[in-house]
């Protein structure tokens, strides 16, 4: 055998057969990418026939200094091992190698050993590299999730709806996760090389990432800034002009190409939505089937008492103080991830809360999860992870108290009912909202939702709002849904159940606010004394000018109102909260004519400026996963109060399938206008010519 020109000529990884099959195909075709749990097949090509007696032998790599090294046993042992079969003579041999359904997750380097009978390496071809990903579609992998149609949405769909606003007025915007566009795999990984466990210890980690439990995690970990190089810089007030504001984003794609081509510098700025939106694009492309959640009304309890002690002042403002306080947001978003919990009792699979957003610290790391939802709605605390910061976002007990200013606090009337309300994701059957409230928690006020709160340690014996024998009078807030760059009314109703009058001093207070309750500024305030016959309702109107909020309202067009109602004989004081968000235009997008793959296209995005006053500044941002790449389109000069303003691009689509075309638009007095259009891409027609002679 003449070992300098080498028996081994070629080795054919097959990436077009083994990526469809592994469903792998829109994330490359030219590289070979696939699922854990399943066979793929590899050719090679020898220049001659293999020698008598010599045998092959196959050696995977892993890791950047390849510190992990994995012999491939040459036929099915006992225990979940790699083994490939052999087949075929002469000059090619098919080898089909078989990953056992927890083999690691990871890029792989292949040596092929060309192997004598006395045991000596005649010859070796080594270039090879694969990449391994979880398989949901392999029912011995601990992320097997048996339903098609679910794996289609949780894994497969690029293009997702995320739902905000508040819990009685639910908005949505589109985004697109984009986890199979040009190298975000790569990216993926590049996270995780980049967590703490992989710079301490990077054989351990990397031993560690064949368990999703251990990886979804550290996604949590990384995709905030908070300790480590992760992804995204959190910030929840303006100004954001060092960055990109979080409400801009319309995906995840343009975030994680520039937190890599920076040299893994967190990008400028992310918020709830869009941790979480970043976490669901990573945890999908690696193959675990994973749902974005909005919780309205959601709490974050920072001294795990299971209650939010809201502390206002005598004019019902933020009480000032130095410490940490709970508090309750409008929404918050975190992610589901689908898996068997092998570490926990029988009992916790299925859906995982996994929340990437850095509020508390959790074994000294800003990550939270995965904690089971199952736990959650049962008031099991104590299993792995967070569980009981998670109960409280959705449970929690809300006690305002007035602190007057001698130091006194006045307790107002307990909310028991108001925390986790609607809770949202996408459906699986389209752009509609499901609401999975009801896997958290039991219907409020049931009798198994009160032992489950006895179960999870919760103080019950404070009487739930709503149950408590009723005062005299009763205080309610009613509006419309207003527009934004519209003057509005506020109704406040007091209505008396009692049988004499009643007199009271009623104070309504209208404040801005961001969507996580950081206080922006006084809109209107109004106190007055007023009496309300028995059996009648007395109504208040608090109206609210454009030129009045928009001075403070903050970038997630968002007034709270506040009514409180002080009369003797009552208890306690009653207070009513209403968040009221105000309506964005809407943002026409059009791609007229028919869409074909590589061919070009043009998409026409207009609106009308709705505000009194002109926009400076504005500027179209436009991506699609499969149809182009985040781009900007600047609006020249100012657009008039009442303009039409209207832009045209074209682009060519990458890709084949159902696609949605995302743009946002910005301006210095109108932010986050969001519109979005669906475009069919198809294949090429080629026609079949026949030659007649």
């Amino acid at each position: 055998m003449d070992n300098n020109r080498g028996l081994i000529i070629d080795v054919d990884l097959r990436s077009h057969e083994n990526n469809l099959a592994h469903r792998t195909r829109e994330i490359d075709r030219e590289r070979l990418i696939v699922r854990r749990g399943q066979p793929f097949s590899i050719t090679l090509q020898f220049s001659d026939s293999l020698p008598p007696k010599h045998h092959l032998e196959l050696v995977l790599h892993l890791g950047k200094r390849e510190e992990v090294a994995i012999k491939v046993q040459k036929e099915r042992g006992a225990g979940d091992k790699w083994w490939f079969t052999q087949q075929g003579a002469q000059d090619e041999v098919l080898l089909t190698l078989h990953s056992p359904a927890d083999a690691i997750i990871g890029h792989y380097r292949l040596a092929v050993l060309m192997m004598s009978p006395d045991g000596h390496i005649v010859e070796k071809a080594d270039k090879a590299r694969f990449h391994l990903l979880y398989n949901p579609w392999c029912k011995d992998d601990v992320v097997y999730l048996p339903d098609e149609s679910l794996l289609q949405e949780y894994v497969m769909n690029e293009d997702g709806i995320i739902y905000m606003g508040s819990w009685d007025y639910i908005r949505s915007i589109p985004w697109n996760y984009g986890q199979f566009e040009d190298y975000v795999m790569d990216i993926c990984f590049e996270v995780l090389d980049n967590s703490k466990d992989a710079l301490k210890n990077s054989q351990m980690d990397i031993e560690r990432r064949s368990d999703p439990v251990y990886v979804s995690r550290m996604i949590t970990a990384m995709v905030n800034s908070n300790g480590d190089r992760g992804v995204l810089w959190g910030k929840w007030e303006e100004p954001y002009s060092d960055g990109v504001a979080p409400y801009r984003w319309t995906g995840s794609v343009p975030i994680l190409q520039q937190w890599s081509k920076a040299g893994v510098r967190a990008v400028k700025y992310g918020q709830c939505w869009v941790f979480a939106a970043v976490a669901c694009t990573v945890l999908r492309c690696l193959g675990v089937p994973t749902r974005l959640i909005t919780n309205f009304n959601s709490a974050h309890d920072v001294d795990g008492n299971l209650s939010l002690d809201v502390l206002l002042n005598e004019r019902l403002e933020s009480y000032d103080s130095r410490a940490r306080k709970d508090s309750s947001w409008n929404f918050h978003c975190w992610v589901e991830s689908w898996m068997t919990r092998d570490d926990l009792p029988k009992g916790n699979d299925g859906w995982q809360v996994l929340d990437p957003t850095p509020q508390e610290l959790s074994d000294g790391e800003f990550c939270c999860g995965p904690c089971p939802v199952t736990a959650i709605k049962e008031g099991i605390l104590g299993v792995k992870y967070d569980a009981p910061f998670v109960f409280a976002e959705v449970n929690a007990d809300i006690i305002n108290w007035i602190v007057h200013q001698d130091g006194r606090r006045e307790k107002l009337r307990v909310d028991q009912a108001s925390v986790g309300r609607n809770i949202s994701t996408k459906s699986v059957y389209g752009d509609t909202r499901e609401d999975v409230t009801l896997h958290y928690k039991y219907p409020e006020g049931s009798r198994e939702e009160r032992e489950v709160y006895e179960k999870a340690g919760r103080r019950v014996t404070e009487p739930a709002y709503g149950n408590e024998a009723p005062g005299q009078l009763q205080l309610s807030i009613k509006q419309a849904k207003p527009v934004f760059g519209t003057d509005f009314d506020v109704i406040v109703e007091v209505e008396n159940t009692g049988v004499t009058d009643a007199h009271a001093q009623l104070t309504m207070l209208a404040i801005a606010v961001t969507y996580n309750s950081l206080h922006r500024g006084e809109c209107q305030r109004q106190t007055i004394s007023v009496t309300v016959p028995a059996h009648k309702v007395h109504r208040e109107v608090l109206r609210l000018h454009y030129d009045d909020y928009v001075r403070c309202v903050s970038e997630h067009h968002l007034i709270r109102v506040k009514a409180l109602l002080e009369a003797p004989g009552e208890n306690e004081p009653i207070m009513a909260v209403a968040n009221i968000p105000l309506s964005m235009p809407e943002l026409l997008v059009q791609v007229p004519g028919k869409a074909v793959v590589w061919e070009q296209l043009t998409a026409y995005i207009s609106f009308t400026n709705p505000l009194p006053v002109p926009l400076k500044g504005g500027v179209f941002t436009v991506e699609g996963s499969g149809l182009l790449s985040s781009t900007e389109i600047r609006v020249k000069g100012d657009v008039a109060p009442g303009q039409k303003v209207s832009v045209k691009l074209s682009f060519s689509p990458m890709r084949t399938g159902v696609r949605k075309l995302l743009v946002d638009f910005d301006s210095d007095r109108l932010k986050d206008v969001k519109g979005v259009a669906t475009v069919v891409v198809r294949k090429k027609y080629t026609p079949f010519i026949t030659r007649l002679y």
